[in-house]
C-alpha cells in the first residue's frame, strides 16, 4: 500500500508496540503530528513543557518498563533541546528512539530557518543515528533504530527526517516484529569454567551488582547465584533493586557515598565478582588502590567495558541473565561463614545514621519508604538528595529507582517521573529533588497536571546547591561561590499556580501529614521540605583516595 512518510512513521511505531510518545510539535514535524492526531486512540502523545522534558520522560518510561522510550521534536532548537536527555540515556544504557524532523532535503546545508545538523551533534551520544533522505528507506530505518536501541547494551538512537520526506509517498509493507534473542555469542565453556574455578577457590568473595543486572532482568538468577556463592553483596547507584536491599547479605552501595561496610569489605575481599558494572570513578575511588587484595571477575554484555577502568583476572562477555543461568549450573554450593559473619559485623558497627531530631533528607527518604511500604517508584534529580535516596530507601525490586547516574543530569527527575508514571499508572511515583535541580525543569509540573498524574514531587530544600556546597565546605575552605539560593522563590505557590497542590513543611510531623495526604490525593502534589543548609551526605570518600578511606562526621571530629 502507498503511504506518506508521516504515515509510515506512525505505522512503524505501532509495529513496535509503542503506546506512548513524549514530544513538542513544530513546523518541520507537523506532518507527523497530523498523522499522530488520527491515531490518538492507539498512541498517547504527552505534550511536555520543554523538549528536554520529553527526552527525560521517554527515558523514565524506558527505565520503568524495559521497553523503548520514544520522543518527538521539530528541527533546530527543538532537536537540540533533546541533546541532554539523549546523553543521559546514553550514559546509563537506556533504550530510546528520538525522532526529529528537519528542513527539506533541498534546504539542508544552506543555513535554512531552524536547520541544524542534529545527526552530527548527537553522533558521540547515540548508539547510532540516521538522516533519512529517501522515503523508500524510511520504514527499514525506523525498524533498525528500534533494533539497535534494544540489542546488546541498550542505548538511544536518533532518526532525523527532512520534512519533504514525511510528505512523499512510497510502498509500505507491514511486518511482525520478532523478539531479539539474548546476547550469548561470546559466552564460552572455557570462560564459564574459569569463572567457576575462581569462585570455588575463593575464601572471601564479594559480589558487586550494577545496572546491567537490572537491564537484563536477572534478579532471580542473581539471588540464586548469591545464595550459592554465599557472599555479601554491594551495588552501584544504577544497580539498585537488582538484589533485594532487605536481604541479610546486602551491604549497601559501593564507592564515594557508599557504606563503610561495602567499601571496607570490597577492599578486603579476595575475589570481586562484578556483575553488569562499568567501574565508574565514583565507585572505584583511586583505581590503583581499588580491591587491591582481590582477583577481579567481571560479567558484562559490552566487550568495551572489560579492562577499561579496572583490569580483570577473568571475564565473561554476554547478557548477565544468560551468564548467571549457565554459571549457576556449574558452581557447587559454597560456604563462607567466617567471612560473611565478619561483614555482617561491619554492618552492625558502621550503620548509616543521621540526626535523631529535625527534618532532614535521610528522614524524609525513610518516611517515604515507610508510608509507601517500599512499593513506590522513586525518581531523583542529582545531588545530596539522590545519595540519600540511594542510601535510605530499601529497593527490593528492579526498576524502582530511576535516576541519572553516568551523566548526573540536574533537571532530569520530573520529566523522568512523568514518563515512569505514564508507564505505571498502578504504581505511586515519587520524584525527589533538591531545590537547585527542581528549578531547572519545574515547568513540567504543568505537564503532570495536564495529564492528571498522581505523582508526588518532594523538594528537599536547603536553599543551596547542597552537594557542591558540601565539597566547598570540605575541600575549598568554605568558599561558597555561586552556591547560595537564598531567594524568595516559593515552590508551593508555584505548584498551586500550575494547577497542582503545593505544601511547605518544616518539621517531621508536618511532612508525615503532608505525604500521607498526597498519597490519598490522586493528583500532582508538591511538598517543599525546608532542611538545614549544611546537612551532608555521609560517608564520603575524598577524591583521589581509596574507598577504604571512607569517612564520616565522627571521623572528622576525631
Amino acid at each position: 500500500m502507498q503511504l506518506t512518510g508521516a504515515q509510515i512513521v506512525i505505522e512503524c511505531l505501532k509495529e513496535q508496540g509503542v503506546d506512548t510518545v513524549f514530544g513538542y510539535p513544530g513546523g518541520a514535524i507537523l506532518n507527523v503530528y497530523d498523522e499522530l492526531y488520527k491515531h490518538s486512540h492507539e498512541i498517547t502523545h504527552v505534550l511536555t513543557s520543554h523538549e528536554q522534558g520529553a527526552s527525560h520522560a521517554a527515558d523514565g518510561y524506558a527505565r520503568a518498563t524495559g521497553r523503548v522510550g520514544v520522543c518527538f521534536a521539530t528541527s533546530g532548537p527543538g532537536a537540540t533541546n533533546l541533546v541532554t536527555g539523549i546523553a543521559t540515556a546514553y550514559m546509563d544504557s537506556v533504550p530510546m528512539v528520538a525522532l526529529t524532523c528537519n528542513v527539506g532535503v533541498s534546504l539542508l546545508g544552506k543555513d535554512s530557518f531552524q536547520e541544524i545538523d542534529i545527526a552530527g551533534i548527537t553522533t558521540p551520544i547515540t548508539k547510532h543515528n540516521f538522516i533519512v533522505k529517501d522515503v523508500a528507506k524510511l520504514a527499514e530505518t525506523i525498524r533498525r533504530a528500534f533494533r539497535i536501541a534494544q540489542k546488546g547494551r541498550p542505548g538511544p538512537v536518533l532518526v532525523d527526517i527532512p520534512k519533504d520526506v514525511t510528505e512523499k509517498k512510497t510502498e509500505f509493507t507491514p511486518i511482525v516484529i520478532e523478539q531479539e534473542e539474548r546476547f550469548a555469542e561470546y559466552i564460552t565453556e572455557e570462560s564459564l569454567e574459569r569463572a567457576a574455578e575462581l569462585i570455588c577457590r575463593s575464601q572471601k568473595p564479594y559480589i558487586f551488582v550494577g545496572g546491567g543486572a537490572v537491564i537484563s532482568e536477572a534478579s532471580e538468577e542473581l539471588l540464586e547465584f548469591v545464595e550459592k556463592v554465599q557472599a555479601p553483596v554491594a551495588d552501584s547507584l544504577m544497580g539498585k533493586g537488582a538484589f533485594d536491599g532487605n536481604h541479610r547479605f546486602y551491604t549497601g552501595m559501593l564507592g564515594m557515598h557508599g557504606t563503610k561496610t561495602s567499601n571496607y569489605g570490597v577492599s578486603e575481599c579476595d575475589l570481586l565478582i562484578a556483575i553488569g558494572v562499568r567501574f565508574s570513578d565514583r565507585v572505584t575511588g583511586n583505581a590503583k588502590k581499588f580491591a587491591k587484595n582481590a582477583k577481579i571477575l567481571q560479567f558484562d554484555i559490552d566487550p568495551a567495558e572489560i579492562n577499561k577502568n579496572i583490569l580483570t583476572d577473568a571475564h565473561i562477555i554476554g547478557d548477565v541473565k544468560e551468564i548467571l543461568t549457565r554459571l549457576n549450573q556449574k558452581i557447587s554450593q559454597q560456604e563462607h561463614k567466617e567471612w560473611v559473619d565478619k561483614i555482617l559485623k561491619y554492618k552492625e558497627t558502621y550503620p548509616l545514621k543521621y540526626a535523631d531530631a529535625g527534618l532532614s533528607g535521610p528522614y524524609i527518604i525513610q518516611e517515604i519508604y515507610r508510608q509507601t511500604k517500599g512499593d513506590a517508584i522513586l525518581v531523583t534529580e542529582v545531588g545530596q538528595h539522590q545519595m540519600w535516596a540511594a542510601q535510605f530507601y530499601r529497593y527490593s525490586r528492579p526498576r524502582t529507582l530511576i535516576t541519572s547516574g553516568g551523566l548526573g543530569t540536574m533537571g532530569y527527575g520530573l520529566g523522568a517521573a512523568i514518563g515512569a508514571q505514564m508507564a505505571c499508572m498502578d504504581k505511586q511515583v515519587v520524584n525527589v529533588a533538591g531545590d537547585g535541580c527542581f528549578r531547572m525543569n519545574m515547568n513540567e509540573i504543568a505537564t503532570a497536571v495536564r495529564q492528571k498524574l498522581p505523582l508526588i514531587q518532594v523538594v528537599i530544600n536547603n536553599h543551596v546547591l547542597g552537594m557542591v556546597r558540601q565539597w566547598q565546605t570540605l575541600f575549598y575552605e568554605q568558599h561558597y561561590s555561586a552556591t547560595v539560593l537564598n531567594d524568595s522563590v516559593d515552590f508551593a505557590k508555584l505548584a498551586d499556580a500550575m494547577g497542582a497542590k503545593g505544601v511547605r513543611v518544616t518539621d517531621r510531623e508536618e511532612f508525615q501529614k503532608a505525604f500521607a495526604e498526597a498519597l490519598e490525593s490522586k493528583m500532582p502534589v508538591l511538598i517543599d521540605c525546608i532542611i538545614d543548609s549544611d546537612d551532608k551526605v555521609w560517608p564520603m570518600v575524598a577524591p583521589g583516595t581509596a574507598i577504604s578511606e571512607a569517612f564520616d562526621e565522627s571521623d572528622i571530629k576525631k
